[in-house]
């Protein structure tokens, strides 16, 4: 683990609160702990930090609100979302706003260790693998800013949700290769459970409405039938 990582801990209840700031202490984290969504915001925009851990439950700002406003800064910040709301809806929409990862209350101690030490971890790879992923990817005539988060088809731009852009950039530098939903699953959202399939499959259209000419004849990012999606190399079509 790179030392003095940060994690922003967004809990309302004090004694959750606690426990999670000592283990994760004991893991070798520096942990701020912040119980009300406005301070949360200001805390996110202000300071720098390795993941945050987001109850949903807030006072002030609640956690999906608060998950939709992180997701719209330039700057990518790991979301491990903790809630109470264990049912699959629940799940689904935390990780379609943008959240890494998901865990229900009561969980155990070693299990939110293991998957804050595995977030961070691919954190660590991403910040290592910098120098050789380009700071922009060009395919056609689409052209991604990684840095900036940004995207223009034919030299215009494209307004793109965190999820929509980590699966446009995942095409774009692998263009031709075919993806199983599942394999889509762990590359974007780090999740690979096969019951989430169809949360690929409502991001891939809703992607496809924004990107492509006639999203039911899509050109651009295309079906392989009994297998995923893959991005054709030739995106000189492609526009709003």
């Amino acid at each position: 683990m790179i030392p003095n990582q940060s994690i922003l801990v967004i809990e309302d209840d004090e004694d959750i609160a606690r426990l999670i700031q000592m283990h994760l202490t004991d893991c070798g984290f520096t942990v701020k702990v912040v119980r009300d969504g406005i301070r949360a915001e200001e805390l996110a925009n202000e300071e720098s930090f390795s993941l945050i851990t987001l109850d949903l439950s807030l006072p002030g700002i609640d956690g999906i609100e608060l998950c939709r406003r992180i997701r719209r800064r330039s700057r990518y910040i790991p979301i491990l979302m903790l809630s109470a709301r264990s049912g699959e809806l629940d799940r689904v929409l935390g990780l379609e706003l943008g959240a890494d990862d998901y865990l229900t209350k009561p969980f155990s101690v070693r299990e939110l260790q293991a998957r804050v030490k595995a977030i961070c971890r691919r954190g660590e790879a991403l910040a290592q693998s910098n120098g050789a992923t380009p700071s922009t990817i060009r395919v056609g005539s689409v052209v991604i800013d990684t840095e900036r988060r940004a995207v223009t088809i034919a030299e215009k731009p494209v307004q793109l949700r965190a999820k929509e852009f980590a699966l446009l950039r995942e095409f774009a530098l692998h263009p031709g290769k075919v993806y199983s939903r599942t394999a889509l699953l762990e590359a974007v959202w780090k999740y690979g459970h096969e019951g989430y399939r169809h949360t690929v499959n409502t991001h891939i259209n809703r992607l496809r409405m924004k990107i492509e000419k006639d999203p039911a004849r899509p050109s651009l990012i295309r079906t392989v039938h009994g297998v995923g999606y893959q991005l054709v190399p030739d995106l000189s079509t492609a526009a709003p």
